[in-house]
């Protein structure tokens, strides 16, 4: 059994420690940067500075938090826009979109 609190439990505020507040935090503040990847900026014990850029894989899809609560994983995803997609009539060769 783990010692985290599940997500309906909350933790004790007694045994969290003052630097772990997070009552001022906003969220979402770094959403739209992360969209477009994120660099990850390491400082080493010995004064080096590691720098690594991790750009969203090909392909990636970053889904609001509205839309990920119907859709938690990228199997039922596809699932439904495959279903979606078979609704959409077939186009013809030589047939002109107007």
């Amino acid at each position: 059994m783990s010692n985290k609190p599940s997500k309906n439990q909350s933790v004790n505020t007694e045994e969290e420690l003052p630097e772990y507040d997070f009552s001022g935090g906003v969220r979402g503040k770094y959403y739209q940067a992360y969209q477009q990847g994120h660099k990850l900026v390491i400082h080493q014990a010995d004064g080096t500075t590691m720098v690594q850029d991790f750009p969203l894989p090909e392909g990636a899809v970053i889904l609001d938090p509205d839309v990920r609560a119907y859709f938690p994983d990228s199997e039922t995803v596809n699932s439904v826009l495959r279903a979606l997609i078979n609704l959409i009539p077939a186009r013809h060769e030589g047939s002109k979109n107007t």
